[in-house]
């Protein structure tokens, strides 16, 4: 049975997927374009990463370090894309955090009944588009999320016990009472 050779698909950029796999060569020297930081700019706000951008422009990632190397508008252009688009995801994963009232534009029909002159029933229908506030819940998950990593000491799963082994002897209340111990006369 032949196997194929399957490039990976990536799942973020399909497009990339078609474009021929760079394969670095000593020989072969990878051309650097002024436009280069532009592209890479508008990628990173698109979520791509270091493996996307090589793909994209058609080199190995050890060119990509090279050009932020040598290159540092380059270097900003993908900084500034990254941050960027993780500012985006971490507000609005702050805002599925909360409980939220949005306006949303809904549209309803509207019956118009009346009776003419001669006495006869006349229906009109229309359709009106009205501001509708809806309530969002918060994201428990998203609320959970947050915490473990804003304040993982306080909202970790995992508690680090180390209190309780070093202190090995229990001592249990259980009231006053008879010693069963003790023989009654």
């Amino acid at each position: 049975m032949a196997t194929r050779n399957k490039q990976p698909t990536n799942k973020i950029f399909p497009k990339l997927n078609t474009m021929p796999e760079a394969k670095a060569s000593p020989r072969k020297k990878t051309i650097y374009g002024e436009h280069f930081p532009s592209q890479a700019h508008k990628l990173c706000l698109l979520g791509a990463t270091d493996k996307d951008l090589a793909t994209f422009f058609g080199v190995c990632k050890r060119t990509l370090t090279n050009w932020k190397k040598q290159h540092p508008e380059f270097n900003l252009a993908v900084q500034n894309g990254q941050k960027a688009a993780d500012m985006e995801v971490a507000a609005s994963l702050y805002q599925a955090t909360l409980d939220r009232v949005i306006s949303i534009k809904q549209a309803i029909k509207c019956k118009e009944v009346y009776y003419d002159q001669n006495g006869k029933r006349v229906e009109k229908e229309r359709v009106e588009i009205v501001e509708v506030e809806k309530h969002i819940p918060a994201d428990f998950r998203s609320q959970q999320f947050w915490l473990k990593n804003r304040n993982p000491q306080q909202w970790s799963d995992k508690h680090d016990d180390d209190d309780a082994e070093n202190d090995k002897s229990i001592t249990l209340n259980l009231g006053s009472g008879l010693n069963p111990h003790e023989t009654t006369d």
